[in-house]
């Protein structure tokens, strides 16, 4: 265990500083442009060994690998390609090994328990394993079932994840000393989120727990279906469930080959999703497609929405999706999911300041925080790139894409952000959605699915809404009524040559100049001494070293002085 932590450790360490060197020290010595000439190559190179790392020691690192993997708004496809291969790439246990805990967590001989067990694995995942199996009689009289998948954890994986968190909230401290980092998201509050949902993932009983809750949830509607609970075959460590094994979501041909068509699957799909997040506040957080299966329905069974009808193709075949693996779930707080509603109505109707208001509203942005650049630019991305699907936005001439993300990125970078509890799951949530409905159907347009929903969001507030009018309208009359008084404050400060206006940009450029020029007169100073000292050296070799040695300070200002000024500016 000494030997995987410190595996870990080193291999953080190393590409935390690798990434010091090339994204910080060089852009400060003005070679940025060397340094941005082989970050493909670069990133592509650390996947790939982490990609290794992952498979080697399983445990948490096949989770962070697959957090990784789904993060394809901020992480490169140099990165996010490389990993999708951890969801399923994980080597099995030996039978052998999953037979003694199941027998001790059940307390009798398998072959007592079960009629049959499959030896050879339906799915090997990071924390545990399942075997298909059949029930005993006695047990399939009591449940009505006789097909199930026996779930059981891998042997030993309470050390491994005790082990990984120690390393990952290591990793964490480090990145806390890291200004850019730390002012920006709290690491070791993310990690320990990761912790307890990780915990949480290796309770077998509380699995069992969620599966029902969200059974519970969509009780009645025929879009969704969820395995039943063996709960006499169940303890912390071995979980015995329903088998509902059918097509996985992402097999394109077994759909068209049982009538299903994908494109249908992935909206309905994000429906569901939606639903989960903005009604019922309890979601599955962990959506890959060995998660989910669709399940074709043969008539009359329940119709619906999931029913050919409904999905408007009437010689389409009814289906509706079946989740499991319930360990990795989330939940949304009223006030969360209230801002999230607000977020999803605001983007839906291209409201640039709505959106601003929303993000604000879900606490990812700090009370102090200016927004009035974030609300331009919001505008500006709405008026040119809202209402593309992904297929239009590839035709997007790449230096558009570039001119805008610089300066998105700027002025985002200079607000005060954290990602509030249960966030971290939600963006894995939404990032594996929107991954697999653009899998399905390539034309898939995310603001196709968002609209209607937002619609219907809008309606339910109507009450809501009118309440917010009059709030504004009853604010507005105030504005109205303070206003000759504030003109004649502002007369009075422009008489008296009091009037001062702040322009942050300009005022942060101009700090930038400034720096840029101390740095560059003491970079000439430095080539001065320098010079001046081996020159005279051979004559005057006392004051020739002089020179040479004090022209390690200006040296040291010119290399240093950009760090200086941010902890000024801070």
């Amino acid at each position: 265990m000494r030997a995987r932590y410190r595996r870990i450790t080193r291999f953080a360490a190393r590409y935390l500083v690798q990434s010091w060197w090339f994204e910080l020290f060089l852009p400060r010595l003005g070679l940025g442009g060397l340094a941005a000439r082989g970050r493909a190559t670069r990133l592509r190179r650390i996947a790939e060994r982490f990609h290794v790392l992952a498979v080697d020691l399983g445990g948490l690192m096949i989770k962070v690998g697959q957090f990784l993997s789904s993060r394809l708004d901020v992480l490169p496809p140099e990165i996010t390609t490389e990993l999708q291969g951890l969801q399923d790439e994980v080597p099995p246990v030996p039978f052998a090994e999953i037979r003694a805990l199941a027998e001790r967590e059940l307390g009798v001989p398998l072959d007592r328990a079960f009629a049959f067990v499959d030896p050879d694995p339906l799915a090997a995942a990071s924390l545990g394993q399942a075997h298909r199996a059949r029930l005993a009689e006695p047990d399939a009289g009591d449940t009505g079932l006789s097909d199930v998948v026996l779930k059981v954890q891998r042997p030993g994986i309470d050390a491994v994840i005790d082990v990984d968190l120690r390393a990952l909230r290591r990793v964490a401290a480090w990145l806390t000393r890291v200004r850019v980092v730390a002012d920006r998201v709290d690491v070791p509050a993310l990690v320990e989120e990761f912790a307890n949902t990780s915990l949480e993932e290796i309770d077998y009983l509380h699995e069992a727990a969620n599966a029902e809750r969200f059974a519970a949830g969509f009780a009645g509607d025929p879009r969704v279906a969820v395995p039943e609970v063996v709960w006499e075959r169940t303890t912390r460590r071995v979980l015995t469930l329903q088998d509902v094994t059918a097509i996985k979501i992402n097999d394109l041909d077994g759909l068209r080959a049982a009538g299903i068509d994908p494109a249908q699957v992935a909206a309905g799909f994000a429906a569901v999703m939606f639903d989960q997040l903005f009604v019922h506040g309890f979601f599955h957080a962990d959506p890959h497609p060995g998660n989910i299966f669709v399940t074709p329905l043969t008539p009359p069974d329940v119709r619906g929405p999931g029913s050919a009808d409904d999905l408007g193709s009437a010689a389409g075949r009814p289906w509706r999706l079946t989740f499991i693996d319930f360990g990795m779930m989330g939940e949304v707080p009223d006030g969360l999911r209230r801002g999230l509603r607000r977020v999803l109505i605001a983007a839906a109707t291209r409201n640039g300041k709505g959106l601003v208001d929303g993000i604000r509203d879900v606490g990812v942005l700090l009370p102090s925080a200016d927004t009035a650049e974030l609300e331009r630019a919001m505008t500006q991305l709405f008026a040119r790139f809202g209402g593309m699907g992904f297929a239009e936005l590839q035709e997007v001439d790449p230096r558009e894409f570039r001119a805008f993300a610089v300066e998105f990125g700027d002025t985002v970078r200079a607000l005060p952000f954290q990602l509030p509890e249960n966030f971290l799951l939600i963006i894995r949530a939404m990032s594996l959605t929107s991954g697999m409905c653009s899998a399905l159907d390539p034309a898939f347009n995310i603001w196709d699915a968002v609209e209607p929903y937002a619609n219907r969001l809008i309606q339910e507030e109507r009450g809501g809404l009118a309440q917010a009018a009059m709030t504004e309208a009853a604010d507005y009359a105030g504005l109205v009524a303070r206003l000759p008084r504030r003109l004649d404050e502002l007369a009075s400060r422009i008489e008296d040559g009091r009037l001062t206006a702040q322009v942050p940009r300009l005022e942060r450029r101009l700090r930038a100049l400034e720096r840029l020029g101390r740095r560059v007169l003491a970079a000439v100073l430095f080539a001065a001494l320098l010079i001046g000292g081996v020159l005279l050296r051979p004559d005057a070799a006392v004051f020739g070293s002089v020179l040479i040695v004090v022209s390690v300070l200006p040296l040291l200002y010119a290399v240093l002085a950009g760090f200086i000024g941010r902890r000024g500016m801070d």
